[in-house]
């Protein structure tokens, strides 16, 4: 009688249903590695929500205490909030709740805005309402900027060739967010003059007021004629500085005064109220550009949706890029990719499935060597069938293709081999020793002799590995497709021994079954006895050399662990991610104009022109860089 191991070998053995087990594995493999969305991270559900409070004139103190403090004790009601920052200046607060990691979005902001939204009449008189309310999450970090510069471009120009490339970016159907960095955008100042108001007696708020109620489109109601309905919309936006100018501000000695008979109205570029500069390195020299030479430059910054393909949104949005560029753009206009994270991404998940590739040809390699060529072909189509389960599981729970989906399959693929490298050296074992008649019982006794300590090893190896999944926190969902994914690829690696490896073992190994003899083995006279008699005979008959032999060993682990001690080792869960861009924070005092920022910030960028590595680099002041991961 078998047992499951046997059972399962004896049905499948010469089923017609095992090749067509093998071919559907191997085509789930095929698309989970072309439809899984590769990214650089695992995706982490951390919500977090920004509120801005608007308090127009009250000091930071002020803000602080009648704002913030209240605030903050009516979002402490919420139990799914783990984090509270909040941030109080002249006339503004921002509040950020962090929610616990796992807690779905759209009911934590619901929650929230619940929340705000019963203690409205709590606000001070004053205070701006509603709030502004923004969600963030991890899909908010733009995965693409592209940053513009030219020689005859101001902030003003680029600015506006910007806008126009925004409007274009965001018809792509994956691009979840765009935004410029940067650049002076177009604004119609008026400036008053004072003389001309005071002879008028207007204000400068009566002035403000009437533009606000210029600038109006409404539904003023329906005019009934001849049998139809027509309906009737009063006022008009502003659409030039015409329009802005021949605004009536009221009405002196009989005749109208106009906006531009007490103001000057420029159409044009915003002041200045930050700095993009774009400068090279050696590595990455422009033609007429010298290293460390900086001109104006915007930031387009591009982000995806949820669960969309990294590779796919960032080779669409540069495809169109390169597109316009051809038909639309100007020539001389430079369009520099600072940030590709989707490049990336396919970088290393192509580099970790190449080291996915090259240690299954290892094993397979040792296996030939070992017992036979044979051999390691039962061996080579049983590790590919497993991982292609693996990584079609994988999709169907949700990860994304990324560097700790992979690196757990790669810290799998030693062990999932173990079961079907056992299950065939056990069957060469038999064919070896003619345990039995004929091939087919050989096969399926051999596989039912080792099933039940397989079964055992594998369902030990998993319960050891399941416990990481249940790791609460941030690096939960960070580091939970290791366990399941090297704990799902063990578990179909040992239905995989079971089932594909008899099938396979019995079509190209069936034919030395009859052509080997038994033959009685010495085992004392082998080569490796004999090695290894040498080396542990004398550690059991000698207590001198066995004590030595303990210090031995006790000396390396004591190494081993002075070593972590020392920090001579550095000990990472992950190895250091190769990343291209770096960050260069700088925090003045409070109070520093924006040009001594400038300045310290371009004699930094003018030491990194000179490194040779350096291919670009960007100045952001007055505004921050486009966020990444780290913030």
């Amino acid at each position: 009688m078998y047992g499951l191991a046997g059972r399962l070998a004896n049905y499948f053995i010469d089923s017609k249903l095992t090749p067509i087990l093998i071919l559907v594995s191997l085509a789930l493999g095929v698309f989970a590695i072309i439809t899984t969305p590769k990214e650089e991270e695992p995706q982490i559900v951390v919500p977090m929500i920004d509120i801005m409070i608007s308090y127009p004139g009250a000091t930071p103190e002020e803000v602080e205490r009648r704002v913030v403090v209240p605030l903050e004790k009516k979002l402490w009601e919420l139990k799914d909030i783990e984090y509270i920052y909040s941030y109080a200046t002249e006339g503004m607060a921002v509040v950020t709740a962090r929610f616990y990691v796992g807690t779905d979005p759209v009911k934590a902001l619901v929650d929230l805005n619940t929340k705000m939204m019963s203690a409205m009449d709590l606000a001070p008189p004053g205070v701006i309402l509603p709030p502004l309310i923004k969600p963030k999450s991890i899909d908010d970090v733009p995965i693409l900027t592209l940053t513009l510069w030219g020689k005859n471009y101001d902030w003003y120009d680029l600015r506006r060739i910007a806008a126009s490339l925004e409007n274009e970016i965001k018809k792509i159907e994956n691009v979840a967010d765009v935004f410029i960095v940067g650049g002076r955008p177009r604004e119609i100042r008026v400036i008053l003059d004072p003389k001309k108001l005071e002879h008028y007696r207007i204000s400068p708020l009566y002035v403000a007021n009437v533009l606000k109620s210029a600038n109006v489109q409404a539904y003023s109601g329906t005019l009934l004629q001849n049998n139809y309905e027509y309906r009737v919309r009063t006022g008009v936006f502003f659409e030039s500085k015409k329009d802005v100018e021949n605004v009536v501000l009221t009405v002196f000695q009989g005749r109208p005064v106009y906006l531009r008979d007490v103001a000057h109205v420029l159409d044009g570029p915003s002041e200045i109220k930050d700095y993009v500069l774009m400068g090279f390195g050696p590595a990455g020299a422009v033609d007429g550009v010298k290293p460390g030479e900086l001109h104006p430059a915007v930031t387009i910054a591009i982000s995806k949706r949820k669960g969309t393909n990294a590779v796919d949104v960032a080779n669409e949005v540069l495809k169109l890029v390169e597109y316009l560029k051809a038909k639309k753009l100007p020539k001389d206009l430079n369009i520099e990719v600072t940030r590709n994270y989707g490049k990336t991404a396919k970088e290393k998940s192509d580099e970790l499935l190449k080291k996915l590739f090259i240690a299954t040809a290892s094993v397979i390699l040792l296996m030939a060597v070992a017992l036979g060529y044979k051999e390691a072909i039962v061996v080579g189509i049983a590790v590919p069938v497993t991982l292609a389960i693996a990584l079609f599981i994988s999709e169907v729970l949700g990860f994304t293709l990324n560097r700790v989906t992979l690196f757990a399959l790669i810290f799998a693929i030693g062990i999932l081999v173990d079961d079907a490298i056992v299950v065939v050296e056990n069957i060469h074992r038999w064919f070896e020793l003619k345990l039995a008649k004929y091939p087919k019982e050989a096969i399926v006794r051999a596989t039912d002799e080792v099933g039940n300590p397989t079964i055992l090893a594998t369902f030990t190896v998993i319960s050891a590995l399941m416990p990481m999944a249940f790791v609460t926190g941030l690096m939960g969902p960070y580091m939970r497709p290791i366990p399941i994914n090297a704990s799902v690829a063990m578990f179909f690696s040992l239905l995989v021994a079971f089932i594909i490896t008899p099938w396979a073992s019995y079509i190209f190994l069936k034919g030395d079954f009859d052509k080997k003899e038994h033959q009685h083995i010495n085992l004392k006279e082998t080569k490796f006895w004999k090695i290894y008699a040498k080396i542990i005979v004398p550690l059991l008959v000698s207590k001198p050399k066995r004590y030595a032999f303990y210090s031995f060993t006790l000396g390396l682990m004591a190494l081993s662990v002075g070593l972590l001690l020392t920090k001579a080792v550095v000990v990472k869960m992950l190895p250091y991610d190769n990343k291209s861009e770096l960050q260069i924070v700088i925090d003045m005092p409070d109070g520093t104009p924006k040009e001594k920022t400038l300045e310290l910030a371009k004699a930094i960028g003018d030491y990194i022109s000179k490194q040779s590595i350096v291919r670009n680099y960007q100045i952001y002041v007055g505004t921050s860089s486009p966020f990444n991961f780290n913030g």
